[in-house]
């Protein structure tokens, strides 16, 4: 396939890399230009100077950039993707925004005959970077059906939810179920080591029973190690939960304990940890 990527962040950098290497023809967009001469180099493909110029005559077009704004940019700007893309094509944003923008920008793509897709994913830089993410889409299902095949390239598991949207709204979900599971093993860590208990054997016992998670088994040991550099960077989860607590307050949903873990991460803020990843929630505890 002819596939544009869009934004060559520590997600969208692998990402692309995928796509090249499962043969696909692709053009690289980057705000940074050296970051895209440096895809250029490590993979096969080319770039272009603008997003519409990296657009043109493909067949699918993804982004993945940082915020609202950044897509409005990207995708809506005078030199944006829809100023150029062709109509039958299938845009999909990977970007983790508000799910009103999602929805704004598939009604503008429909004018143009283009099917939209927003695709948040989860698994982080590592995830990325191991072609193993999680993708969660909203959008018409004959376009997630033609998009399938590409996004394989870089993902265990693509899930259709709904209409556009929706993959925004499963991701806020995604990332409010974290937001506790980290939280919760923080403080069974920091209860550990006050008690007198070894972390390690208590993990092993635990860690077979109710209380399992991903975050468990990855993150127990360098949370008790004090290292924090595991990509997710706290300033991403606050942008995230962030918008997941402006839908629920539009939606009337109490997301109480989620409030609260958004607070704990400002102190982590506090602390310097802005680039920390998510894990650190227990350095306010010590």
């Amino acid at each position: 396939m002819r596939v544009a990527f869009v934004g060559l962040g520590v997600m969208g950098y692998p990402m692309a890399g995928y796509l090249a290497i499962g043969g696909h023809d692709v053009t690289v967009f980057n705000r940074t230009q050296s970051k895209a001469d440096a895809w250029c180099k490590e993979y096969r493909g080319q770039s272009a100077p603008t997003p519409a110029d990296a657009a043109k005559a493909a067949e699918f077009v993804f982004s993945c950039v940082g915020n609202d704004d950044d897509v409005r940019d990207v995708l809506l700007g005078a030199d944006g993707v829809l100023s150029s893309i062709d109509g039958g094509s299938v845009l999909v944003d990977h970007t983790t925004v508000s799910a009103s923008i999602a929805q704004e920008i598939s009604k503008l793509a429909e004018v143009k005959s283009v099917s939209f897709l927003d695709a948040p994913v989860s698994g982080g830089q590592a995830g990325a970077e191991s072609g193993q993410l999680t993708i969660m889409v909203g959008g018409a299902s004959d376009a997630f059906d033609r998009a399938i095949p590409v996004m394989d390239c870089y993902a265990k598991a693509i899930t259709h939810i709904g209409t556009a949207g929706a993959g925004q709204l499963a991701k806020m979900v995604n990332q409010i179920c974290i937001a506790g599971v980290v939280q919760g093993l923080a403080e069974g860590l920091h209860f550990a080591k006050k008690a007198g208990l070894d972390p390690a054997v208590v993990i092993e016992s635990i860690s077979k029973g109710a209380a399992q998670s991903w975050q468990m088994e990855n993150r127990w040991e360098t949370m008790v190690d004090d290292e924090f550099e595991f990509g997710f960077a706290v300033d991403w989860m606050r942008k995230d939960l962030a918008l997941a607590l402006d839908e629920a307050a539009k939606k009337g949903a109490a997301l109480e304990l989620t409030q609260l873990v958004d607070k704990f991460y400002a102190e982590v803020q506090d602390l310097g940890g802005n680039r920390w990843d998510t894990s650190s929630l227990i350095a306010r505890l010590k």
